[in-house]
């Protein structure tokens, strides 16, 4: 009767072993999961825990400001200005090689024809525009011409007339502006031909002017 005891005893004491170490290793478990979760708190409340408490912003009305916009860049003004200067005409031009002279002064631009000299003095073109430059100064004139060349050719026109006077009212009647005129329409590439204007047309105090295609 001994024996049996004996061996419940000791399955007892096995079984109990057994349970402790269950228990260790649930103990081991719920303490690896309390860490685990520990840690997901600490990361996700990482800048709360760090400067402190944060108090969220009240709903209320913002203000959004504009910043300043840049102060606009006058580029068409600084184009004009740089055509100007690429289009500044020089009082020293010799145009002595350059004039056709026979009975009335006329000028052709490299690779046009003398026909073409022929049909302006007929009128083959028809005036569209004319300049009088009288009473102008040597820079008044030379400004207004260079302006209305550059403005003729961007409208579109092809025949037009400057006046620049028979220097008659001149020191010593000398046609100054005349001479001036000619070198400076030599200069503006715009220009293809021009001849003395017919007597009705003003005659030695006018040139007719034809001027290359061109438009908007």
């Amino acid at each position: 009767m001994r024996e049996p005891a004996a061996r419940s005893f000791a399955e007892l004491a096995l079984l109990r072993r057994r349970l402790r170490a269950l228990q260790e290793q649930e103990l081991a478990r719920q303490q690896a999961e309390r860490e685990a979760r520990e840690r997901a708190w600490a990361e996700q409340h990482l800048f709360e825990s760090t400067v402190g408490a944060v108090v969220p912003l009240r709903n209320e009305a913002r203000h959004w400001s504009t910043p300043p916009q840049p102060a606009p860049h006058p580029v068409q003004r600084a184009r004009d200005e740089q055509q100007v200067l690429a289009e500044s005409l020089s009082d020293e031009f010799d145009i002595s090689t350059l004039l056709d002279v026979d009975d009335q002064l006329s000028f052709r631009r490299p690779g046009i024809g003398l026909d073409v000299t022929r049909k302006l003095r007929a009128g083959h073109w028809s005036i569209q525009r004319q300049l009088d430059l009288h009473g102008l100064r040597q820079g008044e004139a030379r400004e207004a011409l260079a302006q209305f060349i550059r403005l003729a050719r961007r409208t579109g026109l092809r025949c037009v007339r400057i006046i620049h006077g028979k220097g008659l009212g001149s020191p010593g009647k000398t046609p100054v502006l005349k001479g001036r005129v000619q070198a400076w329409l030599v200069q503006k590439r715009e220009v293809l031909a021009f001849v003395q204007a017919k007597p009705a047309d003003g005659g030695a105090g006018a040139l007719v002017v034809l001027l290359q295609p061109g438009g908007r």
